[in-house]
């Protein structure tokens, strides 16, 4: 596996005919011009290097694996400054098979403790590892089209949590949307994000309740502004062009906070 890796300064690139095989199999990766290609492919051989990956439940961590997760996990930072820095706080990534059950406690206003169990395609903790299911992992090369994708998912709470708190406004640069304060990029922020979650949130209730059409996001993103960041995240990655026929403010936002370049707009 690429365990190898660690410990090097400057690793080598990721070998060819594995490179090739995930940019086959997550077409959305591919999608993209050869500059950018190489910068992935530098920064999913430095992910390969930083992280350790600990299979679950007695699944196996292979190069296929391994490298699916980096090459995804990479695409939000490709441009943006401080590259793989975003993800210092953690080193470990677990894999389980599938999808795995986790046993929540809450307790409701009234002092009431409930238990309950949540199904999770993965889950990223904060300052802590990233658990991961390979079966939707695996999954991320066919629903491009519905804008899923349970790795973008995770790392773009990675993202958000450098800020503090996974609230859906991650750690903004200074000037940003052209503004003179940390508190003043925060209300621009959301002066764009709040409207696009209170629309879904609306359009997922009333689908859900009385028979509307769903949306085409993850109905999951209407939970919080924390999920509707990293779900939208998820379409912005593999099918930009389908989340701004929806949230065109939103994508703008998007392109400006992830530093897409003009050419590609």
């Amino acid at each position: 596996m690429f365990g190898w890796l660690r410990g090097l300064r400057t690793p080598p690139p990721i070998p060819e005919p594995a490179w090739r095989a995930t940019l086959a199999r997550y077409p959305f990766l591919a999608d993209r011009p050869g500059a950018d290609l190489e910068r992935l492919r530098r920064l999913a051989a430095e992910f390969l290097r930083d992280k350790e990956f600990h299979g679950a439940h007695g699944f196996v961590i292979t190069d296929e694996v391994a490298l699916a997760v980096a090459a995804q996990a990479v695409l939000p930072v490709l441009h943006l400054p401080g590259g793989l820095r975003w993800y210092d706080d953690f080193v470990g990534i677990v894999m389980h098979p599938s999808e795995a059950v986790a046993r929540r406690k809450t307790v409701d206003e009234t002092g009431v403790v409930h238990e309950y169990d949540e199904i999770l395609a993965g889950e990223a903790m904060d300052r802590g590892p990233v658990m991961l299911s390979w079966q939707d992992v695996l999954a991320g090369s066919v629903t491009q089209d519905a804008g899923y994708n349970v790795v973008i998912h995770e790392f773009a709470h990675k993202i958000d949590m450098k800020s503090g708190a996974a609230d859906g406004c991650p750690l903004l640069p200074a000037g940003f949307a052209g503004t003179t304060s940390a508190r003043a990029a925060r209300i621009a922020w959301f002066a764009v994000l709040q409207p696009a979650y209170d629309n879904f949130r609306e359009r997922t209730i009333v689908a859900e309740r009385f028979g509307g059409e769903a949306p085409w996001l993850d109905a999951y993103g209407a939970t919080s502004p924390g999920e509707f960041f990293a779900v939208a995240c998820e379409a912005y990655f593999v099918n930009r062009a389908k989340l701004a026929l929806e949230f065109a403010g939103l994508v703008a936002l998007f392109d400006e906070f992830f530093r897409r370049p003009a050419s590609q707009a």
